[in-house]
């Protein structure tokens, strides 16, 4: 059999909730709501990094963000590492890359300017992480457009302009590779849609003209409606958003049948990270900067993912947690690359398979930025640490963590009291930070302290 093409389509900052395969009752997705019922849905997907670039280098890598040094925004791509992009060149791929990078510049603050700056401007070949080929990018593409209009560059490093609605204009280039695609190799093509994060400058969701009133019908999520946030206002274009991305995808899947190429490409969709639309940006021991994401909340940490293609069809419905940390590996094993224990998590396919029935059903985050934090979630309960006194920007890890939540989901699958500093649940909290403990030494090499909270009172206790 040939080797499938593989096409990853992905979101920045997107809830599953949106989607109709995920329960959403508006008519958002129907293009995914059709890939799903061919292919696979995780209904249970995680993100290992609720930051938009310590995500991305993870999705390039296949390595945690700290071990890299891309723990937080504003840190490139270390050179030396090989990516996903390399492995793919090497095993006869076509690579090419559309979209928002967010892995080229260097910055030491939000409020300073880059120290190193491709923000507005083109990326040298030597920071586009193993692409040699088709790219249509802008490093930090909410600085180079708005909902409608901007620019990327391409792989000469001119300038491409765009006029109209985002989302469309970067599926137009993604179009123009697939026009010019000639079969030779198979492709690794990924789309990095912006879409539907919220427009830094702005402040502000910018959906298509007209999403107010297409989408003022919409329903709140229990969350965002018991803790306010901004989603009452913000909704509509959220969703304006997330249906334009999912015209786009019915654009990319039609591309794909004219050409002949659908039955042979592996689709995945995905999204860097959640939103909490404000919810959670006035929580306790915040030791940095927070909007709608640095959390460890199911609101920023749950993410579609559904996969379909070869290796994954028959309308399968997963419901094992998994990481979308191992995207990286399930890429290069859909490429016939066994890339063993070089890179972190599994390989989805197995999942997909019940290959891995008995694995232990929990999930493991970094959390930055917001605090220097570290959580797993697991089928019953939802458990963070932070490290006290800790900058979220300028430090990625800590040899000393205190407790910062707990919840039951049984009880309360909305993550709404927190149980940290409940003694009924001081066995239980041992045996997640034993839990946790094991993620962070497998993770990061280490085993630091975690202190916690032995009743209502607060009193910390050392394990």
């Amino acid at each position: 059999m040939n080797k499938p093409n593989i096409l990853f389509y992905f979101s920045d900052q997107q809830r599953p909730d949106t989607l109709g395969c995920y329960g959403q009752r508006l008519d958002i997705s129907p293009n995914l709501d059709r890939l799903a019922a061919e292919g696979v849905v995780f209904e249970n997907a995680f993100t290992a990094q609720p930051v938009c670039g310590p995500c991305r280098a993870l999705f390039q890598t296949g390595r945690y963000p700290t071990e890299i040094n891309c723990y937080r925004n504003g840190q490139p791509l270390p050179a030396n590492v090989k990516t996903v992009a390399n492995y793919m060149d090497e095993a006869g791929y076509d690579n090419a890359y559309v979209g928002k990078w967010h892995l080229a510049s260097e910055r030491n603050s939000y409020s300073a300017p880059p120290s190193i700056d491709y923000e507005t401007a083109p990326i040298p070949l030597e920071r586009r992480g193993g692409y040699h080929g088709f790219w249509r990018v802008s490093d930090v593409l909410e600085a180079t457009s708005h909902g409608y209009d901007g620019y990327v560059f391409d792989e000469d490093m001119q300038k491409r302009e765009f006029k109209g609605y985002r989302a469309d204009c970067i599926t137009d280039f993604a179009m123009e590779y697939l026009n010019q695609y000639n079969g030779e190799k198979p492709f690794f093509l990924t789309i990095s849609h912006i879409e539907p994060h919220h427009q830094n400058d702005r402040g502000c969701y910018e959906g298509p003209n007209g999403s107010k009133e297409r989408f003022a019908g919409y329903e709140i999520p229990e969350d965002l409606k018991a803790l306010g946030g901004d989603a009452a206002e913000m909704y509509p274009d959220y969703l304006g958003c997330c249906k334009s991305l999912d015209d786009n995808l019915g654009r990319i899947i039609e591309k794909l049948k004219e050409k002949g190429l659908y039955d042979n490409t592996v689709i995945i969709y995905g999204s860097d990270h959640g939103c909490h639309f404000k919810t959670r940006n006035k929580d306790e021991h915040l030791m940095g900067a927070d909007d709608y994401k640095r959390s460890c909340h199911d609101s920023a940490l749950k993410v579609p993912l559904v996969i379909s293609g070869p290796g994954f069809r028959g309308g399968k419905r997963v419901k094992d947690l998994v990481s979308t940390a191992s995207l990286p590996k399930t890429f290069l094993a859909m490429g016939g690359i066994d890339i063993g224990n070089l890179m972190i998590g599994e390989n989805l396919k197995d999942v997909a398979d019940g290959k891995t029935r008995h694995r232990e059903n929990r999930v493991f985050a970094q959390i930055s930025e917001s605090r220097t934090g570290r959580c797993i979630r697991t089928e019953d309960y939802l458990y963070s640490v932070y490290a006290p006194d800790s900058d979220g920007w300028q430090e990625g890890s800590s040899d000393y963590y205190a407790e910062d939540f707990l919840y039951d989901l049984k009880k309360d699958p909305y993550q709404l009291k927190n149980l940290v500093g409940d003694s009924e649940y001081k066995e239980i909290k041992k045996e997640l930070s034993r839990q946790l403990l094991d993620e962070i030494e497998k993770a990061e090499g280490v085993r630091p302290v975690i202190q916690y909270r032995s009743d209502l009172e607060g009193d910390l206790c050392r394990i």
